[in-house]
């Protein structure tokens, strides 16, 4: 799971700095597309990189060092990481409580009459050690929408990036595989450059999926934001009996706060992590 955050955060990154229309060419060498990669090195120095992951879920979500991650644990230490990208400025919320709150969104995001774009992570739980049938179809359509950034789940120590749907299976992209750690620089091989990219997807059956996943929204703009929130509420809320989850504009009195502390906990975090630390403690997590 900790690598499927990975690829969702740098999908976000890539949207926001490259723009959806952007495609990987390796013969054409982006400044941008670099900064973004430099992110990801297996070095504790990168923002999002295996080390800062696994480092802040054990400071922050008593998650010990190769232990597994659930949907909703990357997303909160994606979250906490998120602020010491000083570059992209991206803003990232997690909707608990199956609820999401339009005012909670646009407090996070405009800020002195500016607008910080989001990656909205909303992580739920669709059964009991299976998923509902009757979510199926929601689960598809959100794979319809413009601001899509796909689902992550899949099964207990076997997590995948869903990206799209075909009849009743979900395309994913699997990131369990082992290779070489690279270092990122303007003249990196073409080889190298490949290993940060899934060659092939494959196809799962929905309902053999853990119940457990996140649904991922990137809005570059306020007025993407609106748009998602509309197609959500026409398409998800509005006639469905068990709707995959509730959208209101503030929240409700007697909901849980317990998204308030998001940033409290990783005050200070990279400050504890001792510089004089080697890597080669650390092992590739899948």
């Amino acid at each position: 799971m900790l690598r499927c955050g990975q690829m969702v955060i740098g999908q976000a990154l890539l949207f926001m700095h490259l723009g959806r229309d952007w495609r990987w060419d390796h013969e054409q060498r982006n400044q941008k597309y670099i900064s973004i990669l430099s992110m990801f090195e297996d070095n504790k120095s990168a923002n999002y990189s295996i080390h800062q992951i696994a480092l802040m879920g054990a400071s922050s979500e008593n998650k010990e060092v190769g232990q597994w991650f659930g949907p909703n644990t990357v997303a909160q230490v994606i979250k906490k990481l998120s602020p010491y990208d000083q570059w992209s400025s991206l803003e990232v919320h997690v909707a608990l409580d199956n609820t999401l709150v339009i005012g909670d969104l646009k407090r996070l995001c405009l800020k002195q009459n500016k607008w910080s774009p989001l990656l909205l992570f909303l992580p739920l739980r669709l059964g009991l050690s299976e998923i509902n049938p009757i979510y199926a179809e929601s689960i598809k359509k959100c794979f319809s929408f413009p601001q899509s950034l796909g689902v992550i789940g899949g099964k207990p120590n076997h997590a995948m990036y869903f990206i799209g749907c075909v009849g009743n299976d979900l395309i994913c992209l699997d990131p369990h595989k082992t290779q070489q750690a690279v270092r990122v620089t303007k003249e990196c091989s073409k080889e190298d450059d490949i290993s940060f990219h899934c060659q092939f997807a494959t196809r799962s059956p929905i309902l053999d999926l853990d119940p457990s996943m996140a649904i991922c929204f990137f809005c570059a703009t306020e007025s993407d934001l609106d748009k998602l929130c509309q197609l959500l509420h026409d398409n998800l809320v509005v006639n469905e009996k068990q709707p995959l989850f509730v959208i209101c504009s503030e929240r409700p009195h007697d909901l849980s706060l317990s998204t308030m502390k998001a940033m409290e906990d990783s005050n200070n975090f990279f400050n504890q992590v001792d510089e004089g630390d080697s890597d080669d403690e650390f092992e590739m997590l899948g």
